[in-house]
């Protein structure tokens, strides 16, 4: 499981470091896409091909599910992890993330978000400040 909250600069070639926590969970290769809100998300490859079969496998008579799908599928690339244990992040991803600089990974769990700086500050200084109201409207969730 991915935890925790790294801050990496990317390299002159848009090479990110993958912390070292994270690598074994990863292997040699991950999948990368445009994940939610304008972040990158990082899957490793079995949560990812289960997560794209689901995707799918949605209907295509929906106007959503065409949508999400072309957002989740047609961004994603499968990446190779260095021996350095850096990934390429292509240069689309990261144009539609506004990633050039300074960037935070954030694990969630079976997922890895990356982020510009800047919007990851500006995200969760949002949510910390709703975490109430977040928390009332996941009640159902019973976490």
């Amino acid at each position: 499981m991915f935890l925790g909250e790294y801050k990496h600069s990317l390299d002159a070639k848009g090479r990110i470091s993958i912390p070292v926590k994270f690598r074994s969970e990863l292997g040699s290769s991950a999948i990368v896409t445009k994940g939610l809100e304008g972040c990158l998300s990082l899957y490793p490859k079995n949560i990812w091909e289960n997560m794209a079969q689901r995707i799918a496998s949605l209907p295509i008579s929906s106007a959503s599910a065409r949508s999400f799908s072309r957002l989740m599928l047609s961004g994603a690339m499968e990446v190779e992890i260095d021996k350095l244990g850096r990934a390429l992040l292509p240069g689309y991803l990261r144009e539609y993330a506004g990633i050039d600089g300074e960037a935070v990974m954030a694990g969630l769990y079976n997922r890895v978000e990356i982020w510009d700086k800047k919007s990851w500050e500006s995200v969760t200084k949002d949510a910390e400040s709703r975490s109430g109201d977040i928390a009332e409207e996941l009640k159902e969730w019973e976490i």
